[in-house]
């Protein structure tokens, strides 16, 4: 889903159970997870509930590399926000993922005041790890060069 479909949505609903029901929505049309990625090495840590979440990288013309997600949680609304994070981060570079700042576009969607401290958390946990995933594969073209 394109991040400015989801933007226009959130300006739309008026009360936060609406927007709760949103982002519990967007966390259903997330792709099933792979059991494959169900594992110790893709689970994200600092989230109270169970993340995981898996980073793939593909090579465009000229060697660019762009990102694609995948990810899954036993909550319901942290799915949606791994779905809005995915909205924000898949198809773009590493400089572009490490130059966006998540946590104030979450603020604009008024998302960060409205999560549990342990979300919040969560929320931060996931954004590293993507940034972490970004920056080891800019390391990597740079041996590879």
């Amino acid at each position: 889903m394109i991040f400015d479909t989801i933007r226009s949505d959130f300006a739309f609903l008026d009360d936060w159970e609406d927007r709760y029901r949103y982002v519990i929505e967007l966390g259903r049309g997330l792709p099933p997870l792979p059991e494959t990625y169900r594992t110790e090495r893709y689970k994200v840590r600092g989230c109270a509930s169970q993340v995981w979440l898996a980073t793939e990288t593909e090579r465009r013309a000229g060697g660019v590399a762009v990102f694609r997600f995948q990810g899954a949680s036993d909550a319901h609304i942290v799915r949606g926000l791994i779905a809005i994070l995915f909205a924000i981060y898949s198809g773009k570079t590493a400089d572009d993922l490490l130059s966006i700042d998540a946590e104030a576009i979450f603020a604009k969607l008024g998302l960060k005041e409205h999560l549990t401290p342990q979300r919040s958390n969560g929320f931060a946990a996931m954004v590293e790890r993507i940034r972490t995933d970004a920056r080891h594969t800019m390391s990597e073209g740079a041996k590879a060069a």
